[in-house]
């Protein structure tokens, strides 16, 4: 297996986990002050992750396109986290989770339009299940 195939779904199982232990952390909380934790949190974890994984002279490195892409994409995760907080807050686990995986959907489409990825029947087909297991899981 590729190692960029491996992160993928490590990833993806830590993300289960975290919604699943965020909405405990949820009980008697706002979903506001509960995303403002976790943030910080975050931050020290990532920051503890980089000191020893990152080469200082890499910092030196930065250009500013990739400061400015970085930093639309913050403002960008800080919008998904805090209203899929608030989604979390009042709705079920799986719907939530479920509708937030659909951002596949999104970066699949994005992805095609401006860095001209290959759209291949897989992922038309992949795609297109994703968005059944919407409907399915949306509807009551």
């Amino acid at each position: 297996m590729k190692p960029w195939l491996a992160h993928a779904f490590i990833a993806m199982i830590f993300a289960g986990l975290t919604t699943v232990i965020a909405k405990q952390g949820l009980a008697g909380v706002s979903a506001e002050l509960g995303i403002a934790i976790r943030t910080v949190f975050v931050f020290f974890f990532v920051m503890v992750f980089v000191a020893f994984s990152v080469p200082l002279a890499e910092f030196k490195t930065l250009q500013q396109p990739s400061l400015l892409w970085l930093a639309i994409s913050a403002f960008t995760t800080a919008i998904s986290w805090i209203y899929f907080y608030k989604a979390l807050k009042e709705g079920d686990v799986a719907t939530v989770a479920l509708i937030d995986k659909g951002s596949v959907i999104v970066a699949v489409i994005l992805a095609w339009i401006f860095l001209k990825e290959v759209l291949t029947l897989r992922i038309v087909i992949g795609a297109a299940l994703v968005i059944a297991g919407l409907i399915v899981i949306s509807r009551r």
